[in-house]
């Protein structure tokens, strides 16, 4: 019975707990992405990721990347998604070479693949509230924000996609679900935002979680730890490299002072494979 229905190759992959589902559209058709992103994403209907990755052919790099979260919504960039990508194009043995080029919504972003990890460059951070965006002027550094009657102090910046980081003391008792989507959906976020609560545990280590706009908290959020060690050094707390403690694993983040540039590093994994009937 299953086989005479249309189905579609998928990998699920992980990346400190951030899954998501790779369809290889080198080889597949994918019709209406956000429509299946939704069906394929759920934990009880369907096989249950952060988000859907597409993998395609590209003009201006070595392959290109289309990120669908688990609401449907598309996505600009997804720092550990693009790792697992990149690790899935190694197995597949698409290209020899040891560093690889991808095509994002954010821009071409450069990936490193070694036996243990996957680094890539996440380019320069926007800090202007036009750039990331945000309705607010110049930079955001430690402004007051008030909410459901709890005041936050926030500092924002872009990697290719909007981040709203906030220093916490203690992250176990962090009402998260209930500040999450209030920040995530916050008017002043006219693309919504991608909220990380971090506490500083010293100048080279950051415990973090994260509520990620489309999904709800995960695991891990690549951009969201790298955006977390940016905004520790742009609050004179760390160092401009460190680890980053998440729910699900750890990251490395630098942030290059002489180039500017901030390269996050981590482990990434197939979990399985199979078919997905729709």
């Amino acid at each position: 019975m299953l086989s005479k229905q249309k189905n579609i190759l998928f990998v699920k992959m992980q990346g400190a707990g951030n899954d998501c589902i790779v369809i290889d559209c080198l080889k597949s058709k994918v019709q209406n992405p956000q429509r299946l992103a939704k069906k394929m994403c759920d934990r009880r209907f369907g096989i249950g990721a952060d988000q859907l990755l597409l993998l395609f052919k590209s003009r201006k790099a070595d392959f290109k990347m289309q990120i669908f979260n688990a609401d449907g919504s598309e996505a600009e960039m997804c720092g550990n998604g693009i790792r697992c990508l990149a690790r899935y194009i190694k197995d597949k043995k698409y290209t020899q070479k040891k560093e690889m080029t991808i095509e994002t919504l954010a821009g071409i972003r450069e990936v490193k693949v070694s036996a243990k990890n996957v680094e890539v460059n996440l380019g320069e951070p926007k800090m202007k509230g036009k750039e990331i965006p945000v309705h607010l002027s110049g930079r955001i550094i430690n402004r007051p924000l008030k909410i459901d009657n709890k005041d936050f102090r926030i500092t924002c910046l872009s990697l290719g996609n909007p981040h709203c980081i906030i220093f916490q003391e203690n992250l176990d008792n962090l009402a998260i679900e209930k500040f999450g989507p209030l920040l995530e959906n916050y008017h002043l976020f006219p693309k919504r935002t991608n909220v990380s609560f971090v506490n500083v545990v010293s100048l080279n280590e950051l415990k973090v979680r994260v509520w990620e706009r489309g999904c709800g908290e995960t695991l891990a959020c690549g951009t969201g730890a790298a955006a977390s060690l940016i905004a520790s050094v742009l609050n004179g707390f760390t160092e401009r490299k460190a680890k980053i403690q998440l729910p699900g694993g750890k990251l490395e983040v630098e942030w290059d002072r002489e180039t500017n540039f901030v390269w996050l590093s981590g482990p990434a994994e197939a979990i399985c494979e199979g078919q997905y009937y729709i």
